[in-house]
Order: C-alpha cells, then structure tokens, then sequence
C-alpha cells in the first residue's frame, strides 16, 4: 500500500527518514536544511516512537550525538548547511574511519547563488575527502526513497553516508509517493568494535587500509545503483552527463525524450565506467551539475579524446544556480558547434604516477624491523590511573556499560591493563556519544574527557546534555595541563567547576575528588551514585600531571 503527497524537498526526506526507521535527529538550523527537523519536530509518528529531534549546539555536537547513537545499532540522521559541514568536519571525516553501526546519513544542503549564505561550498568535495559515499537526489521522489537506501547501504558498508540537496531541492514541492508501513526502528546492539571506534594510531592505521581498499567495493556499486541511469540516445555527437538536479533541468529540454545519451549521476564516487562509455559513445560530452565542476574535473582525467564542455569552459556558468532556461542555452550551443573534434582541452590532462618507495628507513640506519615496538602506557602515578581503575571497580556490577573516551594521554585507557574506554572519534566527542548512545536507550554512559580537551569543544557538547537533562556521568580527568603535547597551559585552569555551573549544571551533581589510591572509596561511592542518578552529572578529578610536576619541582630546586 502506498499513499501520494505533495511535499518540499525536506519533507520529502525527513519523511523518508521516519519510515526508513529513524531513532534520533540532530541538527542546527540553517537554510536550506532547517524544515527537514521542523518536520520531525512536528511528525505524529516521531512523538508516537520517541524519536529524538530537539536541536543541538552547533553541527559538531550533532554530528558526534548522532555517532552515538549510531554506536548502540540506531539509526541517526545528521542536517545541517553547507557550512555547517565546516563546523562538523573533523567528527564527520573521522567518521568515515569509526566507520557505523546502525545507519548515518549526514544531509547537507548546499546554497548555490548564496540566497542565505557566505559562499557557495559544494559538499560533494568532503564525501570525496572523507571516503564515504554520496547521494545526491534529483527529484523530491528520489530523495524519500533515497533515505531507505541511504540507510540500509551505511549498514551493509558499515559507513555513514553523506546525502547532498541544493536549495532548489530543499525549496520547490513535488507529489511524492510514500509509503504507509514504516520500518521498525532498530534494536539496541552492542556489535561496535571499540577497536573501531577508539582512533588510536594502530586502530586507525588498520582502519584507513580497510577503508581505503572499500573504495573500489563503492565505486562498484554506483556503477550498478539503480540512481546511476545510462539512458540511449541516436545522436552520438553529444552526450549529455547530469547529476542532482541538474537531470531534471536536461529533461525539462526535452519534450519528447533527449535525442542524446544522457548518463544520469546520482550515487558517488564517481562511476568511471559509465562514464567512459559515455565519452567512447560520443564526440562532445556536456556535464551539467549544480554546484562547483566536480564531476567536471574528474571526468577530464577520464575522457582523453572527447571535449568535455560544462563550467570549466563557460558553456554553463561557473557560479550562481542551475535553472533550465541556462541548461537550454548550453544544449542549442552544443548542437551548434561542429561534429569535428577538439583536443585542446585534453593537455590539461595529467599523469599521476606512484614511485615512491614504502620505507620510512634511510640508508645508513638499521632496518626497521630490527627496533622492538614499546606500547605506549600512562605514566607511573598518573591521576588518569587512579580515575580508570575506579571507573572499572564501579562499571563492573553493571551490564554492558559504555565508556566514550577522548583526545588526550587519557586514551591510553584503551590500552592494557585497563581496557576502558569504548570509542575515541574526535576532540570534545566523548560527551556527545555519550548523550547519543543515551538517547538510544544506553544506560550507564560515561564520558571521559581531559581538561583541555574539554574547553577546546567539550563544553557545547555538555550544553547540550544538560538542556536536556540527558542521563550520562562526565568525568572531566584534570591534570592542570595539555600533557600530552607537552606541558602547554590549559585554557580551563582552576575554572571548571565554574564552566559547568554557568552551562546549567546542577550543584548537586557537580564533584571534585583527587585520584589518588587513598581516597578510592570515595571516588568510587560518587561515580556509582551519579550513575545511579538519571540525569546530567559531572565529577572533576583532579591532580597536577606527574610530567609537569617534576618539571615544577626542578625549576623550584634551581631558584
């Protein structure tokens, strides 16, 4: 059974979403993106299944909260605008290496001609980056159908997945056709692999070479997506290449068909071998994308006898919006230019070879192989020590416990012989997964989170927490430095207690305590009540790095 709508862009995917088996929008409004939220917000359906679709502090927080709800097996879905997606870069990009566990989809919405904007990013250029893959509907039908394919391909390729609209898409209506049964929402899991999720070096070393190699998996499946469409065409001296919405422009040209071969593009990384069969099809090949010539560039490296014409070479205009009246302009001026063809473009074109050799060795040096690796460890009497092996003492009388860890000497918690933390995504993303796995129905949820790490972008992520109450124990480790790169002063200093009551926190619930094996009854009695308390609660241990200590004592002894 299936019902017909009309229905924005937005609605069209925050629709898809619900039905695709959401648990859990995050988001910071900003044109074109907002009504996707708005309409969650408002859905019937969201209120009836508990979705979560209050906004969060800024893209960043989003993109993290979402992450951990992905970690507990949920499906998330992340919006934001283009610049948004500047905000949120470093959790997004790290995403792609964490890899998911219930789906991502991260949808941006990028702003051609600026109706609203400082500048005209085509996110295309981050899922590229990122080595995740992309969707990019071209009508309000496909962007509800394309949530439930989005989702289900994050799952099988265990990689979020980035949807791009335009402002078009977001803000013009269509009659879409929708289903009436939506899907289940997923189960909580516990399939995530901290050995995934925790970013140390060995981890993501091995991750980048399992995802790096999956590229060619992804190619392969846009290559076969049912969203990538090689149409026939009689009239080989054009070939026509659209992506987004840009397909819909070419189509509006042709009353009756398109006489050419059209390659509709709609599922990144790029297809090369549809691509290739276009430009061996035809003579001239026009690429019509909204956005920046990303298509365009690639396809240049691809096609080395055919002119390929588009923005690059003014044919359609390098900024501002597609419209069709501009799409029709580039097809009469294809058809009339000469069947004879032009090579000046292809010098551009340029080889890329890969000679260097793989050794970090220099000649003159032992062989690497010959030094034996030293895992790295926490220091002898360090306060993050005693902060682990509380944590663990308490964590131990409770099922399938989640710790979300941080940037810092800290995750070394990871490691021997404390195995502690579960996740290590990006700076500041401890308190955020951790509100997100919470969201999930996580219960307990701890944070840990150094004190520079904290000021650097932990505070918008407990902002959060708090304006929602969210059940989740942060546990801001201070050792009154940035240890791990050095010793640097840490911009908190002496001010946390203070931070965390000016963001809302209850006095009830805020603790500090000094690590030390002394006073580990204490310690653990207040981590084990504030777990037990369902809502937002923060405990401060605190003791000087014993790098920095020594380093004080020395400078004290030589005055």
């Amino acid at each position: 059974m299936s019902m017909r709508r009309l229905l924005l862009g937005d609605e069209a995917i925050a629709l898809g979403a619900l039905h695709a088996g959401l648990s859990g929008v995050y988001a910071y409004p900003g044109t074109p993106s907002t009504e996707i939220t708005e309409f969650i917000q408002g859905s019937a359906l969201a209120r009836e299944r508990g979705i979560h679709s209050r906004w969060c502090t800024n893209e960043k927080t989003a993109m993290e909260t979402a992450l951990g709800m992905s970690f507990m097996g949920k499906r998330a879905l992340v919006c934001m605008k283009h610049v948004g997606l500047n905000v949120c870069a470093d959790p997004f990009v790290n995403s792609g290496m964490t890899g998911v566990n219930g789906g991502v989809v991260v949808l941006v919405a990028d702003d051609p001609s600026m109706h609203s904007s400082q500048d005209e990013q085509d996110s295309r250029f981050y899922g590229k980056f990122a080595m995740i893959p992309t969707f990019e509907p071209s009508t309000q039908q496909e962007a509800y159908d394309m949530m439930a394919a989005a989702y289900d391909y994050s799952e099988r390729q265990h990689l979020p997945v980035l949807m791009r609209v335009t402002t078009r898409m977001a803000h013009s209506r269509a009659v879409v056709v929708v289903a009436d049964e939506p899907r289940q929402q997923n189960a909580l899991n516990y399939d995530a692999k901290a050995s995934s999720w925790v970013l140390l070096p060995a981890n993501a070393r091995k991750r980048n070479d399992i995802v790096t190699a999956q590229q060619a998996t992804l190619e392969t499946d846009a290559e076969n997506s049912t969203y990538n469409i090689y149409m026939e065409g009689q009239d080989k001296r054009l070939g026509i290449l659209a992506s987004g919405i840009g397909f819909n422009y070419v189509m509006e040209c042709f009353a009756d068909g398109s006489p050419y071969p059209v390659l509709k593009l709609s599922q990144y990384p790029l297809p090369k071998r549809l691509v290739r069969r276009l430009i061996d099809e035809c003579e001239r090949v026009l690429i019509v994308e909204e956005g920046q010539p990303f298509i365009e560039d690639s396809v240049r490296g691809v096609g080395l006898h055919t002119t390929i014409h588009g923005k690059l070479d003014g044919t359609l205009p390098r900024t501002g919006e597609l419209t069709p009246d501009l799409v029709n302009k580039a097809l009469k001026t294809m058809q009339s230019l000469s069947a004879q063809s032009e090579n000046s473009d292809h010098s551009e074109n340029s080889d890329y070879s890969e000679n260097s050799e793989n050794s970090d060795c220099s000649a003159g040096f032992a062989p690497c192989d010959d030094v034996v690796p030293r895992p790295p460890a926490l220091c002898q009497g360090c306060g993050h020590r005693d902060v682990y092996a509380a944590l663990n003492q308490v964590l131990a009388d409770y099922d399938n416990a989640r710790v979300f860890g941080d940037i810092g000497c800290y995750t070394l918690g990871f490691l021997p012989p404390f195995h502690a933390i579960h996740s290590c995504v990006d700076m500041g993303a401890s308190i955020t997964m951790a509100k997100g796995a919470a969201d999930a129905g996580q219960w307990p949820a701890v944070a840990v989170i150094g004190d520079s790490t904290f000021t650097h972008s932990g505070m918008t992520g407990l902002l959060d927490a708090i304006n929602e109450n969210a059940d989740i124990t942060v546990i801001i480790s201070d050792n009154l430095t940035t240890a791990m790169t050095g010793g640097q002063d840490s911009a908190g200093t002496n001010k946390f207690e203070a931070i965390c009551r000016g963001l809302g926190l209850a006095e009830d619930h805020l603790h500090v305590v000094v690590p030390l094996p002394k006073n580990m009854e204490q310690i653990t009695q207040i981590i084990r009540n504030e777990i037990n308390y369902h809502g937002t609660s923060v405990i401060i241990p605190r003791r000087e790095c014993m790098q920095t200590l020594q380093r004080h004592l020395k400078a004290k002894k030589g005055k």
